[in-house]
């Protein structure tokens, strides 16, 4: 018989579990360390579900799947060195994302900084440009409110991560710590032993100080920015007046998970078409009347009054070019950088992004038919666009249509379907085929571009979403980051469902680069077996050549999912001219 786990903390790992467990916690990611070793212990103790990973960057991606999933900061725990400087790029992406995660990273111990220890580096200026705080620990009593003020932070304004360096000697018990000094002190009398002993004694009486305190730090109120009362108003005036509005929606308006369905709710009753990306894709399901997918460029450049939800005039945008200049231009964002960026709006509003909406919705008059040609032009052109992608799907050829592919996925992937984009060419024609959901039901990287995200993002989803059918969709270049985690998802019982949309090339680069330099060089990959590869790891491979395999292959790859494997499906594709001219810069 086991004996209960005691609920005071023994040590600073333990107290910054006890924090994580006060937050609601439920899983931390993690690849093990020594320096973070009493953090996973103690987390596995207090019930929060630990789980491994085969890069750290992984386990950072899968914190920000989980916190875009769930409104609350993801958490990932790595070593220090090489560990915290493989994070890096995750790291970034949350940032430029907007994501809310926390990163617990090792530290050589406090007594030994800057005298050659193992992966003793100086890490605040590696990590501290990529989040919105850098938390260097110094006392093991300020580990818990710690973790609680960066909570916080992490959520309030502009969301972000944040990320807290626990240097080894804070994590375990004061006597094992204290052990270790007196043997790194020695017995020696000479005056330099005994001015040693008597500095570690005094390092760990002020690093251990006031440590008896056991009070579970509290959680702190976030703080939730709103647009001023002013900005309500002269967009809803705007809106009013408006023959040919347009809402554009970006992941930032569907920061507070919890408030998605409300957020629907509310584009539906102001009426206005809109066209959703990023994690807001899916916001109003399958096939809304109001959402538009195609010739986004031209309505904005058509209508008469945009509002722009949490999204940026970055490139995306065309830096603010594809807005009229003659337009009413509304930008609704927590970040006043971003609602100004390149572009000066006609309305300001500084606050969420959600929140301003429903404030728009309640106070917007029924529909009056005024709209109608204007939503007539709209859906046109967008059956129009589906039409000319159905004759483009139905050109055979001697492998796989990627056109046809997604419109099979489509149809077999099912109403319970998570997809997560990770790649370059095969995810942006996705894009135009595939139908999320429902709301929170499609996860990309968002503005940084980055590819390696599918696993961990999948890991993430599949956690937090149990009861939805996790896809990635990946690229044949963009798979090679996360195949051995394969490994981790066959190791934790996760059954992820993979595409590999296989062209055995680096296609979105390589189509401009042929046309512009007439060199493919570094742009060419083989036809590789990466059914192979991940049935190595135990989950289920499949091969994909001609299109009759298509639907049978997607089938099976859902009967295996239910069985609870994991399944890569290795889809050889046809080149396509489907995307030409797509190079973003």
């Amino acid at each position: 018989m086991t004996s209960p786990v005691s609920t005071a903390p023994q040590h600073g790992g333990d107290r910054i579990a006890q924090a994580l467990q006060a937050h609601g916690v439920q899983r931390l990611f993690t690849l093990c360390g020594g320096h973070i070793s009493p953090i996973l212990s103690a987390a596995k103790a207090r019930g929060i579900r630990v789980v491994d990973v085969r890069d750290e960057v992984t386990a950072v991606f899968a914190a920000d799947a989980t916190a875009r999933l769930t409104g609350l900061p993801g958490v990932a725990a790595v070593t220090a060195g090489p560990g915290i400087t493989n994070t890096i790029t995750a790291l970034k992406n949350a940032q430029l994302a907007q994501s809310p995660v926390i990163l617990l990273g090792g530290a050589a111990p406090t007594a030994l900084q800057g005298r050659g220890a193992l992966q003793d580096i100086d890490q605040r200026p590696l990590v501290e440009p990529h989040v919105k705080r850098f938390f260097k620990m110094r006392r093991v009593r300020d580990l818990g409110p710690t973790v609680a003020d960066a909570f916080a932070l992490a959520r309030s304004g502009v969301p972000g991560p944040v990320f807290i360096e626990c240097p080894v000697d804070l994590l375990y018990d004061e006597a094992s710590i204290r052990q270790w000094y007196a043997e790194a002190a020695g017995q020696g009398t000479s005056l330099p032993d005994r001015a040693l002993r008597w500095y570690l004694n005094r390092h760990a009486r002020r690093m251990f100080a006031g440590s008896a305190d056991s009070a579970v730090p509290s959680v702190q109120t976030t703080y939730l920015p709103r647009a001023g009362e002013s900005a309500t108003r002269a967009a809803t005036a705007a809106l009013a007046r408006a023959e040919r509005p347009l809402l554009v929606i970006g992941s930032q308006a569907v920061v507070r998970a919890e408030a998605a369905d409300a957020l629907a709710r509310a584009v539906a009753r102001l009426g206005v078409p809109v066209y959703l990306s990023g994690m807001a894709r899916g916001l109003l399901g399958r096939d809304h009347p109001l959402q538009m997918r195609h010739a986004r460029r031209q309505a904005l450049r058509e209508a008469d009054c945009v509002l722009l939800a949490g999204v940026p005039c970055d490139f995306r945008l065309d830096y603010g070019r594809h807005v009229r200049r003659s337009a009413t231009l509304i930008a609704a964002n927590r970040s006043a950088r971003d609602a100004r960026l390149n572009r000066k709006p006609t309305v300001t509003a500084i606050g969420d992004a959600g929140l301003f909406i429903e404030g728009l919705a309640a106070s917007a008059p029924p529909a009056d038919g005024r709209r109608d040609g204007w939503l007539a032009t709209l859906r046109a052109r967008d059956q129009a666009r589906e039409s000319e992608i159905d004759v483009q799907a139905a050109v055979g050829g001697e492998f796989v249509n990627p056109l046809m592919f997604f419109r099979a996925l489509e149809v077999e992937a099912g109403d319970d379907a998570l997809f997560v984009a990770d790649g370059g060419d095969f995810v942006a024609t996705a894009s135009y085929v595939l139908h999320p959901r429902g709301p929170l039901s499609w996860l990309d990287p968002g503005a940084f571009g980055t590819l390696g995200v599918g696993a961990g993002f999948a890991l993430g989803a599949a956690l937090a979403r149990p009861d939805r059918a996790v896809w990635i969709i990946y690229g044949d270049g963009a798979c090679g980051w996360g195949l051995a985690e394969f490994d981790s998802f066959v190791r934790q019982g996760i059954p992820v469902i993979a595409v590999v949309g296989n062209d055995a090339g680096w296609t979105q680069i390589a189509r401009e680069q042929v046309k512009m330099l007439h060199d493919d060089v570094a742009t060419v990959l083989a036809r590789s077996a990466y059914h192979e590869v991940v049935a190595g790891f135990g989950a289920a491979g499949l091969l994909v050549k001609q299109p009759g395999e298509v639907r049978p292959a997607l089938a099976r790859a859902r009967e295996l999912q239910r069985q609870g494997r994991a399944v890569l499906i290795n889809v050889w594709l046809d080149k396509t001219e489907f995307r030409e001219g797509s190079l973003s810069m």
